[in-house]
């Protein structure tokens, strides 16, 4: 008897102790990756399999090689996670309605789930099916969460994905036990996500603090000792460094939650952002870095121990697994889509000597990045097109990447504009040409020098105009002179007289023209534009203002931002005589004013 009690408490003594060991639970994580499969910029620098030899940031080799480190380091106690937006802004897209390939690429990454973001739905809710579906056949791929999508009872533009929601392929939660921890993740998509994900509909998003707190009480239910949520909504950081945002009101709002892993605003914490005692953490955008927090579990009690961001640069050691089928897709793209163009995806395009960019954190009105693409538009039509155009605009939303010093190839500049589609089987939305009276330009660029100061992303660079303006007169008196500008220097002014008929052409993208046709709503009745097409006739859908780039071919030859860019470029002389052109330094110094002048 005494033996048997002797062992009884020794082995109650185990327990004890066992109870009371510390757990660790390692979560690693990323957000806002845009399908950025490989290092930038540019991308004939890197070279993720030597270490130590380019300055590239990002690489989803790089992103597995830290991966699986942690998993070595800590096996079966590392969380791998990703907070929406991992698709759109590379080539890599293009093809993945038919290949499904980068769900699967991430979950042999080592992804455990990922949330949806407002990017996943720039195709539609049936094309995000489309992809989830193909990807999921062809393999394994992680998680999908949504934890406030709803779909729509009355349209059927939503019903594949919906049908993926019932198949539980997209969930809006899930429970993964680690090292004996019961852990529940949900994700959302935020307020401003929702705004700017007009493809969505008919799916809609529930608020998002009601949607939390009901995920939160359901994994509580499912005992959970770790909840946490991927959060596709943002922060920002005023100019008085108090830190605000959907992620922030969430986190003041929401109990129960043990972390806010963030995406959306491309916002970079090099420490948690503690709010009523749930961190908040981001890691920037396009996988410069990968998150990493370590969490210590403790008799239910639960401590963030640790947290770094670790740089996804060349002195990581890359997966060679990883970086092979990248290649292999590499290629892929270069057959289906750039090789029919002429182009492929390691051929050199230009050379740039000099950072191009847009200043996307506070002055807009000081950029070169906008007006290159501008220029690059107007060459591009004025060239392919028989009608031309007198007026190219961008806007700085569509404006995605910059070009920094080094050999550009496609791929480079395919990131520059890479938004949208067509009708066709190239990337980009389709240039479009839209014509209005004298009158109605005017108004549409008063409207324009008010409408970027509620939203930079509407801040407009232009083309083949010289505009004479003050900007301290009130609403519609700014403008006090236009001039088109035309290729041999000469101008010709524009009549604002309402009598006047004469039409004046003004070319974008499909997508922001878009909003010449809603301008009467935006100044409240006070203006009202027509867009005509040549013949002066009301064009009521943008599909019949896309330009046909070669009209001795059946149906629209259709014309990208991109592509204007790749032949703008192509034109400039090589400098270094090295056989590839070299940007014109005039593009060098920023251009500080509203309407720069073409071929100055």
């Amino acid at each position: 008897m005494k033996k048997a009690s002797a062992i009884l408490l020794f082995l109650m003594s185990v327990l004890q102790l066992e109870g009371q060991t510390e757990k660790r639970i390692i979560i690693l994580h990323t957000n806002d990756l845009h399908s950025r499969l490989t290092g930038y910029a540019p991308e004939s620098a890197y070279t993720p399999l030597s270490l130590n030899d380019d300055s590239t940031k990002g690489g989803f080799s790089r992103i597995a090689g830290i991966i699986s480190a942690e998993q070595e380091k800590n096996p079966g106690a590392t969380l791998v996670l990703d907070a929406g937006d991992f698709t759109m802004g590379t080539l890599f897209p293009s093809l993945e309605r038919k290949t499904g390939f980068q769900l699967r690429l991430m979950k042999t990454m080592g992804y455990d789930a990922v949330g949806l973001g407002n990017h996943e739905f720039d195709f539609g809710p049936e094309w995000l099916a489309t992809v989830i579906a193909t990807s999921a056949g062809k393999g394994e791929i992680p998680a999908i969460l949504s934890g406030n999508t709803v779909f729509s009872k009355k349209e059927i533009a939503d019903d594949s994905l919906e049908e993926l929601a019932v198949k539980k392929i997209i969930s809006p939660k899930l429970v993964i036990e680690k090292e004996g921890i019961k852990i529940g993740l949900f994700s959302l998509i935020g307020k401003d996500a929702d705004n700017v994900a007009p493809k969505a509909v008919p799916v809609t998003f529930a608020k998002q603090v009601p949607a939390a707190r009901k995920m939160v009480k359901e994994l509580k239910e499912e005992k959970c000792d770790i909840i946490i949520c991927l959060s596709h909504s943002g922060l920002e950081k005023e100019k008085n460094g108090e830190w605000v945002g959907e992620d922030v009101e969430l986190a003041r709002k929401v109990k129960g939650i043990s972390l806010i892993v963030g995406g959306h605003s491309h916002s970079k914490l090099d420490q948690p952002l503690v709010i009523n005692g749930i961190p908040i953490v981001q890691t920037g955008e396009f996988g410069k870095f990968v998150g990493r927090l370590s969490f210590l579990y403790t008799d239910g009690k639960l401590i963030v121990e640790d947290y770094k961001l670790i740089p996804v640069d060349d002195k990581i050691v890359a997966s060679n697994i990883v970086n092979r089928l990248i290649e292999e897709q590499k290629d892929k793209i270069s057959i289906e889509i750039l090789n029919p163009l002429g182009l492929s995806y390691q051929r050199p395009v230009v050379e740039a000597g000099f950072t191009i960019e847009g200043n996307d954190t506070g002055d807009f009105t000081e950029s070169n990045l906008g007006p290159v693409v501008a220029d690059a538009i107007h060459y591009y039509v004025n060239r392919r097109s028989s009608k031309g155009t007198d007026v190219s605009i961008i806007a700085a939303g569509v404006l995605f990447d910059r070009i920094l010093p080094g050999i550009q190839t496609a791929s480079d500049i395919f990131r520059v504009t890479p938004l949208g589609s067509g009708n066709d089987s190239i990337p980009g939305y389709p240039l479009a040409t839209l014509y209005i009276t004298g009158k109605e330009l005017k108004n549409v660029l008063e409207i324009l020098q008010v409408a970027y100061k509620s939203s930079p992303n509407n801040y407009c660079y232009y083309s083949g105009i010289r505009v004479d303006y003050n900007p301290g007169k009130g609403l519609l008196k700014k403008i006090k002179k236009i001039d088109i500008v035309h290729e041999d220097g000469t101008s010709t002014s524009v009549d604002f007289n309402r009598k006047n008929e004469t039409l004046y052409s003004i070319t974008a993208n499909s997508y922001m023209l878009e909003f010449i046709g809603i301008i009467k709503k935006m100044s409240f009745g006070l203006i009202n534009v027509v867009p005509k097409d040549i013949d002066g006739n009301r064009v009521r859908s943008m599909k019949s203002a896309i330009i046909d780039f070669d009209d001795k071919k059946d149906g629209i030859q259709e014309g990208k931002e991109w592509l204007a860019l790749i032949e703008f470029f192509s034109s400039m002389r090589d400098v270094n005589g090295n056989g590839i052109p070299d940007i014109n330094r005039k593009y060098s110094v920023p251009v500080k004013c509203f309407f720069p002048v073409i071929g100055k």
